[in-house]
């Protein structure tokens, strides 16, 4: 693509989010090509990042109310988090958006990106626990508005990336309808974000994006180049797992590495295959974050090391 034409379509993204009715509506725009996998030059290359979540039980604060640490001992804020990412030896760290206290956002934020420049730490994303499978338009609308606010929290953090999810099927709603609503907003968020220099990545979360194929058919129906998946190794749920995977991955605009996988929903956990995963995201020819999103029952403080050591073993292996 010249630059010529990325300007031309870039022009048209930000037409697209400057012409919305009721948020939600978007007016007559050039009409964009659907999404298609990224065509990226050079070898894979994969950063490993740590999600703030692998640590939920130890912030203060929760969506935010505050919540009171499981250990106060070994209570974490944003800025210690950051710290012990940078201790630990990632590459990278990823604030999610639940475990801001509420006092530091907008003003507090400039220091963090500063903290995290000092420590020669990236920080690569964040996350809004949004849901765009809603009936009412208003209801989209505040979506809509908390998307856009944390999209705009990430340009002054100097994250790359959001990860955003659609949502459950809702009383009234056809999984039809949910969909389309559900694209139509995406792509009035996606448009935003690009005025921002900011990814949406749509997370395989359960709801309207349970399995493979329902992933795919909304991503592949934004029309934005601002979007892609954020690809969750632990939340397909079949006997192909890793094919499921294989499938996403040439969308991918970021990864979270889970340390286990369910074949089915509630079914019994089984080790993730590390080597596996990283194959298959070199095999799609992914450059970006792997984000390693502890959930298993083990202390973090004690399985995130060794995990970590096993994906940069898995690294230099595969």
């Amino acid at each position: 693509m010249t630059f010529q034409q990325q300007t031309t379509r870039r022009q048209s993204l930000q037409a697209i989010a400057g012409r919305v009715v009721g948020a939600t509506t978007v007016a007559v725009a050039p009409k964009l090509a659907a999404i298609e996998p990224f065509n990226r030059s050079g070898p894979p290359r994969l950063q490993l990042s740590l999600a703030a979540y692998s640590f939920r039980k130890f912030f203060g604060w929760m969506r935010g109310n505050v919540q009171q640490p499981a250990e106060p001992d070994r209570a974490l804020s944003m800025s210690s988090f950051i710290t012990l990412a940078a201790d630990l030896g990632f590459d990278a760290a990823e604030l999610t958006s639940y475990f801001f206290n509420p006092a530091i956002l907008d003003e507090g934020l400039p220091a963090l990106r500063r903290q995290a420049f000092l420590r020669g730490i990236g920080l690569s994303g964040t996350a809004v626990g949004n849901n765009f499978a809603l009936a009412k338009a208003a209801d989209r609308d505040r979506e809509i508005a908390d998307v856009k606010r944390w999209i705009d929290r990430a340009a002054l953090l100097g994250v790359p990336h959001i990860r955003v999810f659609a949502g459950p099927v809702p009383r009234g709603l056809t999984a039809h309808e949910a969909r389309r609503l559900c694209i139509e907003s995406l792509e009035v968020c996606a448009a935003y974000a690009g005025t921002r220099g900011v990814m949406l990545g749509l997370e395989n979360h359960g709801g309207l994006v349970t399995t493979a194929d329902q992933l795919l058919e909304i991503v592949r129906a934004v029309k934005s180049e601002w979007f892609g998946v954020s690809l969750d190794t632990g939340n397909f749920h079949s006997n192909e797992i890793y094919d499921d995977l294989a499938r996403c991955a040439p969308y991918a605009v970021n990864v979270q590495y889970k340390v286990e996988v369910h074949r089915q929903k509630g079914g019994e956990a089984e080790p993730a295959d590390p080597h596996r995963v990283i194959a298959l995201l070199r095999n799609a020819g992914y450059q970006g974050f792997l984000a390693l999103e502890y959930e298993a029952a083990e202390d973090p403080y004690l399985a995130v090391p060794k995990h970590l050591q096993k994906l940069r073993e898995a690294l230099s292996s595969s």
